[in-house]
């Protein structure tokens, strides 16, 4: 949730959590402990975006105002944190601000596409099937990826219908755009 107020005098977020969050526990508790983040509001859309992505530090962030987009890239240790369990706090901050927001990792100034742990797939992938591309040491969506469906197969106890459908799902997340 992004806050303002139109009082100097007034932290409109502070207002909102009140002393020791004491305002906001009653409707976190309501939501059945949902947890709330609340923000200082703006216009300026970079410090939003920023904002938005809290706790995580951005890097560098490449603004696309007429299309609405931004690229921004992290330190790899951040990524999880601006991506969040199964991709909730990057959806959150893309409604909240109205940007598409891609997030890449910052390697020592090269971008680079960022990569997702395969435990965000356990919605769309079983666990057992997880837990056979980490037994052979695939333990993300590129790692998957970056080998050919034959040299899956030989390597897991999996069937070839079944490593075409995780490609397929796990190629359908790196394509969206």
């Amino acid at each position: 949730m992004a806050v303002e107020s139109y009082d100097d005098r007034i932290d409109p977020v502070g207002a909102c959590v009140g002393m020791k969050g004491s305002r906001i526990h009653g409707i976190v508790r309501e939501l059945k402990n949902e947890n709330i983040d609340v923000i200082n509001w703006t216009s300026n859309v970079q410090l939003l975006i920023q904002r938005s992505l809290t706790p995580s530090k951005i890097t560098t962030m490449d603004l696309d105002n007429e299309k609405q987009h931004a690229n921004v890239y992290l330190k790899p240790d951040q990524v999880s944190l601006a991506i969040g369990r199964k991709g909730v706090n990057i959806k959150l901050a893309q409604e909240l601000t109205g940007y598409t927001i891609d997030v890449f990792r910052d390697n020592e100034g090269e971008p680079e596409e960022f990569d997702v742990d395969l435990e965000e797939f356990s919605d769309e992938i079983e666990t057992w099937v997880i837990d056979e591309f980490k037994r052979v040491g695939c333990d993300t969506a590129r790692s998957v990826l970056d080998l050919t469906a034959e040299e899956l197969e030989r390597r897991t106890d999996l069937e070839r219908e079944t490593i075409d459908e995780v490609r397929r799902v796990l190629k359908a997340e790196f394509e969206k755009e």
